[in-house]
């Protein structure tokens, strides 16, 4: 298939999700809807892929007409444990997306059958490796909830629809391997729900484009990495953009990642599903980072890469067992109560391999203030951590207009020196956001990759300099912007000016005459 087919059927299956989104949603909240529409989707996918995979296998085996869903589930029950062992989840045939949805539009009771279903695809995994990355993987699509409708008849009519529109999505078929249409419509639908929630959704969603170019920053010049991971994961759009950039089979021992929120954490399973990554590749967790991390023991970790929530409340020094931490203790200080930012920044560069990269997307105050978190800097910069500074364009994320910035840190660097560079210029503007097109991430790569000055671009500081100016790491600090401005001559623009006026007064005279004469006319 050519590219711009691909674009082309891309564009058009993008266009007919969102139509469905909104001409379903009714009165329920877009960024509550998404559960549904997303719910579904993933439904249809573990359906489709335990069927080609039951498929091929028995085709393999010399039955070239199988068809796991025209079995009679009493037939298909030889396969669960061998199925389970492997796919992590087993569905009968009856409750295949494919044969839910025929039956759907006769099926008085479709609420309960598809409770039944979600339940019976949980429980598949209860007791095998795979039980915690199903548990609760459906919590958020509750099927009996007065936002579907007021009757259960009107629940079950815009579950119909719901199947249907899913059903009929053109998503490519498992047999040819075309299966990155699911992770690329879920990843659409995640950016359109965050664009029109704004804050209230905007702060789980990293844009695209800029989940890439993190990724990219982290594994300059490697071509695999150990495991990756994201303290504070949302959705798990950013974990997952090594697969793209490295291939997933070049994440050697899986994606990890730990989020707050428990609806964005059930999100952010089902997308590492929908990208076709099994689930002995992730070990995502639900809880507090910063009290109460899930991954001691699976850390040191090659590439870790962030978008922590901007400038939130922890319990920092109120709580006494934080100072003695390991993550934070070397610092010496703890990152303020009603700030964060740096607390993550800590944990990060406590999990990270020594021969690692971190990529963190910043609140810029945190580049400059006093008090305790200029401490911190202090800590990061008189032990060589800070490996580059990025100031980003403003008005990238969703929820927020402010210009961020990326901060890169390596336990082994070849120099003591911090790279500065000055991005708030490479952007394009794409409807109401800015957007970093791919010459923009080049450019910043390419300047990441070489250290080299450039002028109004990027400027390598050495850490004593650093230091002289009371760790402040902000990128204005040493990169000089451009001087845009036009030299004017003073003494033209005044004889302009001169000009002008003298022009002024024969008009009014002019329109005076043109007046006098009217009016005498009159």
């Amino acid at each position: 298939m050519s590219g711009t087919t691909k674009e082309a059927q891309r564009a058009e299956l993008h266009k007919t999700i969102w139509r469905i989104a909104n001409d379903l949603r009714g009165s329920v909240d877009g960024w509550d809807f998404k559960s549904y529409v997303l719910g579904i989707l993933f439904y249809r996918y573990i359906s489709e892929n335990l069927t080609a995979y039951i498929n091929e296998g028995e085709r393999k085996a010399g039955h070239p007409d199988f068809d796991y869903a025209e079995l009679a589930d009493s037939e298909a029950e030889f396969g669960r444990t061998e199925t389970v062992a492997e796919k992590g989840v087993y569905i009968l045939p009856s409750e295949l997306f494919a044969n839910v949805r025929k039956r759907a539009e006769n099926d008085e009771n479709l609420n309960e059958t598809l409770e039944n279903v979600f339940k019976n695809i949980e429980g598949s995994a209860v007791g095998t490796d795979a039980e915690d990355d199903l548990k609760g993987l459906f919590d958020d699509l509750d099927v009996n909830s007065s936002k579907l409708g007021h009757t259960v008849a009107k629940r079950n009519e815009k579950l119909v629809k719901l199947l249907d529109a899913i059903g009929e999505l053109t998503l490519g078929n498992f047999a040819d391997h075309t299966i990155d249409a699911f992770g690329d419509a879920y990843e659409y639908l995640m950016q359109m729900y965050a664009s029109a929630a704004g804050k209230s959704g905007g702060e789980y969603y990293t844009p695209q484009e800029v989940s890439e170019l993190l990724a990219r920053l982290t594994v300059v010049g490697k071509t695999s990495v150990n495991k990756v991971y994201d303290p504070a994961c949302g959705s798990g759009s950013l974990l997952l953009k090594f697969a793209k950039v490295l291939g997933k089979e070049n994440v050697r021992q899986g994606f990890y990642g730990q989020e707050i929120n428990l609806t964005t954490y059930n999100l952010a399973r089902i997308n590492m599903f929908l990208h076709d990554i099994n689930y002995e590749k992730f070990d995502l967790a639900h809880g507090d980072t910063l009290i109460d991390p899930a991954h001691w023991g699976d850390e040191p970790f090659e590439a870790i890469v962030s978008n922590p929530p901007y400038s939130i409340r922890w319990d920092g020094d109120s709580n006494p067992l934080l100072i003695n931490d390991p993550r934070f203790a070397p610092a010496g200080v703890l990152a303020p109560k009603s700030k964060a930012d740096l607390a993550f920044t800590m944990h990060i560069l406590s999990w990270l391999a020594v021969n690692g990269t971190a990529a963190i997307v910043e609140f810029p105050g945190v580049l400059y203030r006093s008090g305790a978190e200029q401490k911190i800097r202090k800590y990061l910069i008189d032990n060589n951590y800070v490996d580059a500074v990025i100031q980003l364009p403003p008005d990238l994320f969703f929820g927020t207009t402010i210009a961020t910035c990326i901060i890169i840190l390596k336990k082994s660097k070849k120099d003591n020196s911090v790279l500065f560079i000055d991005a708030s210029a490479e952007f394009v503007r794409a409807g109401n956001k800015n957007k970093l097109t791919e010459v923009n991430q080049k450019k910043i790569l390419e300047t990441f990759s070489t250290r080299d000055d450039a002028d109004y671009f990027a400027n390598l500081v050495s850490n004593e300099e650093i230091a002289k100016n009371n760790y402040n790491i902000a990128v204005s600090s040493y990169v000089a912007a451009e001087d845009m401005s036009v030299a004017v001559d003073i003494t033209e623009l005044n004889a302009e000016i001169a000009r002008t006026i003298i022009r002024q007064a024969e008009l009014r005279e002019q329109i005076d005459t043109i007046v006098s004469d009217l009016e005498g006319v009159a």
